[in-house]
């Protein structure tokens, strides 16, 4: 006959095909339609393939924070917050959150900054007084000596004081080794007597210097290595040996300037 079914290879013959006819047949519902075949069983996978994990979805990022809400105090339809807490709430908010330009701020603390109007300068007039124009020489106000001036110096050049000085005042001067002489030559030259070794007497009359040596002493003196048995004139850079020690003398006064020329000037 035509339309018999040839054998499967293996041995089988059509009979597969009619089963499946008959599940699906049997499969239909009282309405008449047809259900969904199931899905057949996956098979065994073979020890040859690897089973690859299924891809995963990206993830959806996280919303973000909503900020905190803000409570604002409203004095006459205006946000009442104090500079401080503007302050705060701006850093804690970010700049997009920032209070608007236009908005109306009230601070509660006093403001730090004040503003301090300083008095205009005084008129020039006001101050004419106090300025002196200065020219030319002005005269010094001199007053009277309170001591003997100077007029001139010993300076040491040998022995135990050398490089100090000792002032030559006006009038009788007496040398000696103890401090209450008018020139002390306390330097520790024990050759020196402690007491009036010698004399130098400045006169303003005729200015000049003359050095006296005590004759009652026998400690040694002498000007410019010559020993003097009485008044001897003394001029500049003149060297006296007292004991172990030398002098140079430097005059102030003489022929060319004297103290008694500013007492005569005097205003």
């Amino acid at each position: 006959m035509a339309n018999e079914s040839k054998p499967v290879a293996g041995g089988k013959s059509g009979f597969l095909g009619t089963l499946k006819d008959a599940l699906v047949a049997a499969s239909r519902d009282e309405t008449g339609k047809p259900q969904k075949p199931a899905e057949s069983a996956a098979p065994e996978a073979s020890p040859a393939t690897i089973a690859l994990p299924p891809p995963v979805a990206p993830s959806e990022p996280a919303p973000a924070a909503e900020p905190p809400p803000v409570t604002t105090r409203v004095k006459d339809g205006n946000t009442g917050l104090s500079a401080a807490e503007a302050a705060r709430e701006a850093r804690t908010r970010g700049p997009q959150h920032a209070t608007p330009p236009d908005a109306h701020v009230e601070a509660d603390a006093p403001p730090t900054t004040r503003v301090v109007k300083t008095p205009s300068a005084p008129k020039a007039e006001e101050n004419s007084e106090r300025t002196q124009l200065v020219r030319g020489r002005q005269q010094v106000k001199r007053g009277e000596f309170e001591r003997d001036p100077v007029v001139g110096w010993l300076v040491v050049v040998g022995g135990p004081g050398i490089g100090s000085y000792r002032p030559v005042f006006e009038g009788n001067n007496t040398l000696g080794r103890s401090p209450n002489q008018r020139i002390p030559l306390d330097f520790g030259d024990d050759a020196i007597s402690s007491e009036e070794q010698a004399y130098i007497r400045y006169d303003s009359s005729d200015r000049s210097f003359l050095f006296v040596p005590n004759l009652a002493k026998t400690n040694v003196v002498s000007v410019n290595d010559k020993r003097p048995t009485g008044a001897v004139e003394l001029t500049a850079m003149d060297v006296i040996t007292v004991g172990r020690t030398q002098l140079v003398f430097v005059p102030f006064c003489g022929p060319e300037f004297d103290w008694s020329e500013l007492a005569e000037n005097k205003d």
